[in-house]
């Protein structure tokens, strides 16, 4: 059966292979590989996010854990019955995820959080091999590459689901797709996003799944 992670030590992408070897080198300690896709595998929510953030899940190995967006996600998962458990930044603070499973639209730390074009559809072969495998009701997408990439994913045109915040899409077969800009320190910090828009997003997920 094809893979549907990229594997350790990925070498598909040189850019992002040179930058995760040169973290290794810096702190040899941190997990410094294609972050896995996490949570419950009969997941009826699949959140996109964008990619391993460098201090966070590429230090980490777990999606969003170690930096602010964790913070904000897995507090906001918990709270709309998503998540159960401590979090605590750590992949062993024993945090399990409620018909939820995280996955990036790239699986590696890009320079500046900002993945290229080609290295999105490069990894994009892994993600559509995982969603295949998936029967979710629906998605959300965190920021518009995520978005972006999971329609292609899905074979569904771009042009037909605008991103938006706190935008709804529906897509074949009745799953729904929702739109939530990224939890990211910068965006809350600047107020694009506050944790009341960001939970308001999050809960109608989750209510549309049954899981509140």
């Amino acid at each position: 059966m094809p893979s549907t992670q990229p594997p350790r030590d990925c070498p598909l992408c040189p850019r992002l292979v040179a930058f995760r070897e040169e973290a290794q080198r810096l702190h040899p300690d941190w997990y410094n590989n294609p972050v896995p896709y996490w949570g419950d595998p009969d997941a009826r929510l699949i959140i996109i996010g964008l990619a391993p953030g460098l201090k966070g899940a590429n230090r980490t190995g777990r999606p969003f854990t170690g930096d602010y967006a964790g913070d904000l996600l897995y507090a906001t998962l918990r709270k709309m019955g998503l998540a159960t458990g401590e979090y605590s930044q750590s992949p062993d603070d024993g945090l399990e995820l409620k018909n939820t499973l995280i996955a990036n639209a790239v699986a590696c730390v890009p320079p500046e959080n900002k993945p290229t074009n080609d290295e999105q559809k490069t990894c994009r072969q892994f993600l559509i091999k995982r969603l295949a495998e998936q029967q979710p009701k629906a998605y959300l997408a965190l920021g518009r590459i995520a978005h972006d990439s999971l329609l292609v994913s899905l074979g569904e045109k771009r042009s037909a689901h605008p991103f938006g915040h706190g935008a709804e899409h529906e897509l074949g077969g009745g799953v729904r797709l929702f739109d939530s800009y990224h939890c990211s320190r910068y965006n809350t910090n600047t107020g694009v996003l506050t944790t009341a828009m960001f939970e308001d997003v999050v809960g109608r997920a989750a209510t549309f799944v049954g899981s509140k």
